[in-house]
């Protein structure tokens, strides 16, 4: 299984080039469920605090600013910690 891709603090151009600030807005409070990825997702992270934890792998920690890859078939857990804001995409 690929793993997940985390790019702290991407450059605007890329983030520009992606269209990131013309995908939809995901939020949701402090909490934590299972989600299972049917086609991959790229997200860029403009609140929060999150834990993300792909089925037996480590947890992947996402903060303001991250741009982050979910691969297709990916099973995980998310622990929000604080209030998440988000700009989403699945390719």
């Amino acid at each position: 299984m690929e793993a997940i891709r985390l790019e702290h603090q991407p450059p605007l151009e890329k983030l520009k080039s992606l269209g990131v600030f013309s995908w939809p807005i995901w939020q949701k409070e402090a909490c934590e469920f299972p989600y299972s990825y049917d086609s991959q997702e790229t997200c860029y992270l403009l609140q929060g605090h999150v834990f993300v934890t792909p089925e037996g792998g480590q947890p992947v920690e996402i903060r303001p600013g991250d741009l982050v890859v979910f691969p297709a078939g990916m099973n995980c857990t998310w622990r929000i910690v604080k209030r998440v804001r988000k700009h989403y995409n699945y390719a």
